[in-house]
């Protein structure tokens, strides 16, 4: 149990949203961690049912109330669960303009770059973020590789990390280490296990004593992703449960059902190591709500009204532009 770091998960997949935002406060320091929050469009031939359109109203407030005491904000990479972009959306994101002002106005702000060891879709919004969202920063800086230093405490960002596999489109991230004294919490947001055994040995480096990690998405194995991957991700998260005494999985391996099944052996494993495998609800002393996961019985079990099935038929541009009846 960490003593000088507190650590307050904010909107995760067990939170019924996508995202990994995370609060961690030192002594002397306040950090917010990918401050960013998305539901997915459109899953099981269905839109998001209205108690996600909740999850995320309340994600979202949560995210700005908690941005105002950050001294500094993270962004790990450019997709929106992970940062908050300046446009309105209230379909996926749940924000508009002066949203990402809220956020990010008057805070130092370290990001990804966003002009090396980046996709084409992430370069494209990481300039976009700097023109808009991050213009109202008191500082906006690439903190690829760089620790920075906070009195007692360090926040440390790694050299880019896959998105997953090796090479994969999807791009690079940065992992985050906040350090005080002899305490650590390692932050690896999409590493999706990780799939990639450099990553795996990067963390194991660090030595954290909480991580906070994005699973494997076990619920695209043999539709885009190949199941012999899924199984890596899966075995590098079990040695990592194995060794580190407190793990937060989260995120992509979170949003199927049966996911713990799929993770059985890695909580095994943990166990008998005398460490801990818990969702970012279970940390809070909360139950786990996968409302992603769980949307088609949602539908079924709590149907909708028929304002909310009138604005379900709208075209998505119109959608995005008026907020849900819920």
């Amino acid at each position: 149990m960490l003593q000088k770091i507190k650590t307050v998960p904010i909107a995760a997949e067990s939170l019924g949203v996508r995202s990994m935002c995370t609060y961690v406060e030192t002594p002397d320091l306040r950090v917010l961690l990918d401050a960013g929050v998305s539901l997915c469009p459109y899953r099981f031939r269905l839109p998001p049912h209205p108690k996600e359109f909740e999850a995320i109203k309340e994600a979202r407030q949560k995210i700005t109330e908690f941005a105002a005491k950050a001294d500094v904000i993270t962004i790990s990479h450019y997709h929106f669960d992970h940062h908050t972009p300046s446009f309105e959306d209230w379909l996926c994101n749940w924000t508009d303009a002066e949203t990402a002002q809220q956020i990010y106005e008057n805070k130092i702000v370290l990001t990804k770059s966003y002009r090396a060891d980046v996709n084409a879709s992430q370069r494209r919004r990481g300039w976009v973020f700097e023109k808009t969202g991050g213009k109202h920063a008191k500082k906006l800086e690439f903190a690829d590789g760089k620790t920075y230093s906070f009195n007692d405490s360090r926040l440390k960002f790694s050299n880019p990390v896959f998105h997953g596999l090796p090479n994969t489109p999807l791009g690079w991230l940065l992992m985050t280490t906040i350090e005080h004294e002899n305490e650590k919490v390692l932050f690896a947001s999409d590493v999706q296990g990780p799939m990639d055994n450099t990553t795996l040995q990067t963390i194991l480096a660090e030595k954290p004593q909480l991580l906070i990690i994005g699973g494997p998405p076990i619920y695209l194995a043999d539709f885009k992703v190949d199941e012999q991957q899924i199984q890596l991700g899966l075995r590098n998260l079990e040695t990592l449960t194995k060794n580190i005494p407190t793990v937060v999985a989260e995120h992509h391996l979170l949003r199927d059902l049966k996911w713990r099944d799929s993770a059985e052996q890695i909580f095994k494993s943990a166990k008998e190591a005398g460490n801990k495998v818990v969702t970012a609800a279970e940390y809070l002393g909360k139950e786990d709500r996968l409302l992603e996961a769980n949307r088609k019985q949602l539908f079924k079990d709590t149907p909708p009204g028929a304002d909310f099935e009138k604005w379900s038929k709208l075209p998505e541009l119109k959608q995005k532009r008026i907020k849900p009846p819920i």
